[in-house]
């Protein structure tokens, strides 16, 4: 058949490569599949049209950065062996979907006399995991005008939980100042990490305090614990203060009194007291009124 006039040979390399470029053309109604841990889900890859009548299909999976198959020479491979099974023909159908089963998908469709010729779709695969119960940190007392930091937190949900703080029944705002019902208090919250951050907690902060970590697969939330908050007594210090010091000047002084009267005085060698001096024998010494000096009351013997 002769090339049609004004066709160059250039435009028709060109025409004759574009018939060979349609020899396969897939087709996928999604290429974003979801799906809950332990579920069922179906990455749907179509042959919409192909001019061979025994294409090669093969399936593969990219993650990290590396590439390993799934489906090649007609058989399940790798981890998805006993759990995956290929439908129609063409699409790939995964049970009891893990966490680990995360990642992207190509779908490979080539003419079996030209291995040149093919076509692919991608697919993201996402496994969600639902959130376990997470593990909450409230302070079980605070003194009025200081600092607390409540904690929630888990690590098995996926995509990452997003975490909400309840006092009572009240949702509580990212910001205090937010929302006027919360306008006496300071907090910020921090809804990645689980992080409650009050600057200076006020009695109308007192409550019931719980969190929920939620994500696509769900959620989870941990049991209520008492924030208490009090006022800080002064008053009540400074007298305690007042009464450790009194008491230990009482004790002092009385220390001090009864080394005066002689009570800690030290004994004598021979176990007499130095405030009670033994007398000389034979001499007993007395004063008279009409004496001004002391005299003998029995002689000395010479």
């Amino acid at each position: 058949m002769a090339a049609p006039r004004g066709t160059g040979p250039g435009l028709l390399l060109l025409l004759l490569h574009g018939c060979t470029v349609t020899a396969v053309e897939l087709y996928s109604s999604n290429t974003n599949p979801e799906v809950q841990e332990f579920q069922r889900v179906e990455l749907s890859c179509v042959i919409k049209h192909t001019n061979t009548d025994n294409p090669r299909i093969e399936w593969k999976k990219i993650r990290n950065g590396e590439t390993s198959y799934v489906y090649f020479d007609n058989i399940i491979q790798g981890d998805l062996k006993n759990r995956a099974e290929i439908k129609g023909g063409i699409s790939l159908v995964i049970h009891n979907a893990s966490r680990t089963d995360n990642g992207r998908y190509r779908c490979e469709v080539a003419a079996a006399e030209d291995q040149k010729r093919f076509a692919e779709i991608t697919f993201n695969l996402t496994v969600t995991v639902k959130p376990v119960i997470p593990q909450c940190r409230v302070p079980k007392a605070v003194p009025v005008g200081k600092s607390a930091v409540l904690h929630c937190q888990e690590n098995e949900g996926y995509p990452s939980s997003v975490y909400r703080w309840y006092r009572n029944s009240d949702a509580l705002p990212d910001d205090s100042k937010s929302n006027p019902k919360f306008l006496n208090s300071s907090f910020t919250l921090n809804t990645s990490t689980g992080t409650l951050v009050f600057s200076t907690v006020n009695k109308g902060d007192m409550g019931q305090y719980h969190c929920i970590a939620s994500n696509a697969a769900g959620s989870a939330r941990c049991e209520a614990q008492l924030l208490e908050v009090y006022d800080l007594n002064i008053g009540g210090i400074v007298g305690g203060i007042l009464v450790v010091v009194l008491v230990l000047v009482l004790i002092t002084v009385g220390i001090c009194c009864a080394y005066r009267k002689g009570y800690f005085a030290n004994s004598r060698p021979n176990g007499q007291s130095y405030k009670n001096a033994s007398k000389t024998d034979g001499v007993n010494y007395l004063r008279t009124s009409d004496e001004g000096d002391f005299r003998h009351k029995s002689s000395f013997v010479i």
